[in-house]
């Protein structure tokens, strides 16, 4: 059986593939001696699906005029004909890092969203998309995969899922730890079941992408959930609000700033949309505009 890697071990591994400002958490490690500084607040990102610019270097220049720090990319969908998805072609990973570089704005992370459609607890396929998103990530030094378990993937009441995703994941830990990637599990499962899984892979390269909107809307205490997890569970946050424009809606952002410095946490922060009244670019404006006094660069 092979011995756990160490929390202490994969953050030194990971530094040394993607650089400490590129993996770390903003303020989630102790700077050492002549490392780079890193961020001591949050960057902002929006999701190229919410620019409705899905795996495309499009998405940067719109960032760009938004204002925003990132754009997490996805891998896209399986395209007619194709067996593979958009983002695992070189030359598209070229294409989007090349914008990223002439707009001044980051990848934040990367995002298999197409799980939604095609299940990673039941399809042959998604297993090994899921390996090789490693060097994908490692090439376009992405710290972060959110790993989507929604729609035809949901894991709520689905045991034999779960069971299979906990086998797939200790499959991938390994790869992930010699990588120093993290993958993020995004779902409607509450904490205690996340954390269950976590606890069955054991491995600091599996954590839990925490999506305040989608889980204030399954009934969870947000705070409180962000309070248990922790900054060593959490590897990003998405940012929403289903009623409306963000501080018109329902949720209640400065009590997840209040939440998210009790667990430590300090880094990413993704607008993912959902009411876009406005129109898609001066929505998300909006919402930028919102939420920067909350989550400043520097806190």
């Amino acid at each position: 059986m092979k011995t756990p890697i160490s929390r202490r071990s994969f953050v030194r591994t990971s530094i040394g593939a993607l650089g400490a400002a590129t993996f770390l958490g903003a303020g989630q490690a102790a700077q050492q001696p002549g490392a780079p500084k890193t961020p001591t607040g949050f960057r902002i990102f929006a999701c190229d699906w919410t620019l409705q610019k899905t795996c495309s270097p499009e998405a940067f220049e719109l960032a760009k005029r938004i204002g925003l720090d990132g754009v997490q990319v996805d891998f896209g969908r399986v395209k007619e004909g194709a067996t593979t998805l958009p983002l695992f072609d070189e030359a598209q990973q070229e294409k989007i890092l090349a914008a990223s570089a002439q707009h001044g704005v980051a990848i934040s992370s990367l995002a298999l969203g197409v799980l939604n459609t095609v299940p990673y607890k039941s399809d042959a396929a998604t297993e090994q998309w899921v390996l090789d998103s490693v060097r994908v990530m490692q090439r376009m030094k992405a710290r972060v995969t959110l790993l989507a378990f929604f729609s035809k993937g949901d894991l709520v009441d689905d045991a034999a899922g779960v069971t299979e995703v906990i086998r797939r994941l200790k499959k991938l830990a390994p790869r992930a730890e010699a990588a120093g990637v993290v993958y993020g599990i995004e779902s409607w499962l509450k904490a205690p079941e996340l954390e269950r899984i976590l606890d069955a892979v054991n491995s600091p390269a599996i954590r839990i992408y925490y999506d305040v909107g989608n889980m204030q809307k399954v009934g969870e205490d947000v705070g409180a959930a962000i309070r248990r997890l922790g900054r060593e569970r959490i590897c990003e946050v998405h940012l929403k609000d289903y009623d409306n424009l963000y501080g018109k809606g329902s949720m209640n952002f400065p009590k997840v700033r209040s939440a998210l410095d009790a667990a430590g946490y300090r880094g990413w922060l993704g607008v993912e949309g959902v009411k876009t009244p406005l129109g898609v670019e001066p929505s998300i404006r909006y919402d930028l505009d919102y939420l920067r006094p909350i989550f400043p660069a520097s806190a």
